[in-house]
């Protein structure tokens, strides 16, 4: 329970600290022009490659608990750089500064998130995780509804860039409950008895578990991890499994680049003023986050449970074929509204957590280097595809409807990449056959 809670406060801290910059971002972007928002996911994706091989030999040689933290306050220093920037520079430099602070929080969202599911994909085993997860997820929900309407309601009277030292305390507090989880998960190893462990999975099945206990486990939790710093690349490479997770995270963020741009242009062309833009975007935010506080405390588990991983992944490209659909025949401000509250509320209640119990049956090399990969690169790679593509298509003269209509059978390839991917984890889950015991694995080695 302990350690439930704590990630619950990490999450919250960790979201509501993002969720206070994502609006300054999402404004920053269109100030900078809707038709240079391809521009804008290039940069993040060189970004992303960039910052990529330094936070792989991070973990291959710092145990989890410094390597989350050193990213984490890199970031906080990154933070406190614009901040600066944004105050002492003169106007004019704003729009350059805004389009280095869009990619900055493009590539910072998706680190700090990753590394978060990552930490508690090493520390929850499988059935564990169909159960926590979706509690979990309910913590950043109420952390990005903190987040939201704290930028929503003092982005106009103070200004948006006052706002960034909020995020920055809520960053370090993220850090602390790091800390405190891993200092809990080793007391509670302590009070156990060497043989009261149980069989870690990697070890031979006809193995005993005596001696080889949750104090052991812990231990080898808490040592780095190893391997090379493009150990990520090469086992996704090898396995059709996380193959198969990159394709739904490609299919996934194409259909979401889709919806972004439509988005834009719709709010381009209702709104001038950027202070009523931005309060706009936080208003969204927070509309999603009270419909996923919802799911997540009451559904999540729930529907993991009864409809079981691979049909739970299908529900999001489900919504998304429909509101693809009716975003093809009325292209409306009231129609957007809904469908990307819908969406991203399914994404944050629902997917999210579920797609997160696809690495509880993968080694911790790989959830960490190959699972950072598909969260970053992958991601942002799917945002390239979306984004020149909707940019071809605008330049071939298809309308917001027709690029809808485009997006809807895309969504429908989603849907079955998805139940593809939950059968096979439950195959490797009951291979793996984890009791559900808190105890990290030091190798969860998966065929």
């Amino acid at each position: 329970m302990r350690a439930l809670l704590l990630s619950c406060a990490y999450y919250f801290f960790l979201l509501s600290g993002y969720y206070v910059l994502r609006p300054i971002r999402d404004e920053m972007a269109v100030a900078s022009g809707v038709r240079n928002l391809p521009w804008l996911f290039t940069g993040t994706l060189i970004l992303m490659l960039l910052v990529h091989p330094p936070f792989a030999a991070l973990v291959s040689k710092l145990p989890r608990t410094r390597f989350i933290s050193y990213t984490y306050r890199f970031f906080i220093g990154n933070l406190l750089i614009f901040f600066a920037l944004l105050k002492l520079m003169p106007e004019s430099a704003n729009i350059w500064i805004g389009r280095a602070f869009y990619w900055w929080v493009s590539v910072f969202n998706l680190f700090v998130v990753s590394i978060f599911w990552a930490f508690m994909a090493d520390m929850f085993r499988s059935e564990q995780g169909k159960r926590m997860f979706g509690f979990i997820a309910l913590g950043g929900t109420l952390g990005a509804i903190v987040g939201a309407a704290t930028t929503a309601s003092l982005a106009e009277p103070l200004g948006p860039v006052h706002l960034i030292p909020i995020s920055v305390v809520l960053l370090e507090l993220a850090v602390q409950c790091v800390r405190r989880l891993s200092a809990l998960s080793t007391m509670e190893a302590r009070w156990l008895p060497e043989e009261s462990g149980p069989r870690v999975a990697g070890l031979p099945e006809a193995e005993p578990a005596r001696g080889y206990g949750v104090r052991e486990a812990e231990r080898a939790a808490e040592q780095p991890i190893g391997g090379g710093v493009l150990a990520g690349i090469a086992g996704v490479i090898r396995s059709p499994y996380l193959l198969g997770i990159c394709g739904y995270m490609l299919l996934f963020t194409i259909a979401a680049t889709f919806l972004y741009f439509q988005q834009a242009e719709i709010i381009d062309r209702t709104f001038t003023d950027r202070a009523v833009r931005t309060a706009f975007f936080a208003k969204i935010d927070l509309a999603v986050n009270v419909l996923a506080i919802f799911t997540q405390a009451f559904l999540t588990g729930r529907l993991i449970k009864w409809l079981g991983v691979a049909l739970t992944l299908t529900l999001l490209p489900v919504v998304c074929v429909i509101g693809f659909s009716s975003l093809g025949f009325a292209p409306l401000l009231a129609v957007l509204f809904v469908f990307q509250t819908l969406r991203r509320a399914g994404n944050y209640a629902v997917a999210r957590p579920t797609r997160e119990v696809l690495y509880t049956v993968v080694s911790r090399e790989e959830k960490y280097k190959a699972k950072n990969l598909i969260d970053t690169f992958v991601y942002r790679g799917g945002d390239q595809i979306g984004a020149w593509s909707y940019a071809l298509m605008g330049w071939l003269g298809l309308s917001m409807s027709a690029i809808a209509f485009v997006a809807t059978p895309i969504c429908g390839v989603w849907l079955v990449m998805g139940y593809w991917l939950g059968r096979r984890q439950a195959l490797l889950a009951a291979r793996e056959g984890a009791p559900d015991e808190i105890a990290a694995r030091p190798a969860a080695a998966v065929p």
